[in-house]
């Protein structure tokens, strides 16, 4: 029944669709936690930017952040990220689309974990003489990360099946050999379950893991 599958790399597919999702995960985890600390800032243009670039870009569709990066970033301004081949250099504009959209939810889900933590542990820490970067990095972020584990695990899920979008400008992941698949072959209902259980492998133990590990580390108050 599932001959047909030989003729394809599905493991190759869904390897690159693992390799999106961990590039665009630590990269979307850091500039989200950069626009989180931006967001609780005492400067004021920073928590306006953070503010505007959260708004905007959650409300803006990841196929057209994905599309503008191959005809806007590259096509048109010619910058392809120190890559020579293409398939190289779509690969990588996709993790930076990826990364520029996953990190404005990222950055919200940080922020209600910076909102739980009381407000009397920062005082007391600015009074002891700590900066406002010290009291983020040593007392707050800390905590809040710890409070927000399942928020996140939901944003990696999500950016798990999000990759998919990935197809639209030629990244080679599961859901583009899925397409061509569909194309081909004569067999929608065998194809689509063959890729709905890959999703879910890669998915479901992440939602498992992370939730277990939710319950480890969470403050207890």
């Amino acid at each position: 029944m599932f001959d047909f599958l030989e003729n394809y790399d599905l493991l190759g597919a869904f390897w690159v669709t693992v390799q999106l999702t961990v590039y665009s995960a630590l990269g979307s985890l850091i500039w989200g936690t950069l626009l989180a600390g931006m967001k609780v800032s005492p400067v004021p243009l920073m928590r306006g930017f953070s503010t505007a670039y959260v708004n905007v870009v959650r409300n803006i569709p990841l196929t057209v952040i994905i599309v503008f990066s191959s005809l806007g970033l590259y096509q048109t301004l010619g910058i392809a990220l120190g890559a020579d081949v293409t398939s190289d250099i779509n690969f990588r504009l996709a993790v930076l689309a990826l990364v520029a959209y996953t990190a404005a939810f990222v950055c919200e889900a940080l922020r209600s974990g910076i909102n739980t933590v009381p407000v009397g542990q920062a005082e007391a820490a600015r009074a002891l003489g700590l900066s406002f970067t010290q009291v983020l990095r040593l007392i707050i972020l800390p905590q809040a990360f710890r409070a927000v584990v399942n928020p996140l695990s939901n944003v990696l899920i999500a950016l798990t099946k999000n990759t998919t979008v990935a197809s639209a400008i030629g990244v080679a992941e599961a859901s583009y050999l899925m397409k061509g698949m569909i194309e081909a072959e004569a067999q929608l209902i065998l194809i689509a379950l063959v890729f709905a259980f890959g999703f879910a492998v890669l998915t479901l133990p992440t939602g498992l893991i992370l939730g277990w590990v939710s319950k480890k580390v969470a403050v207890k108050r």
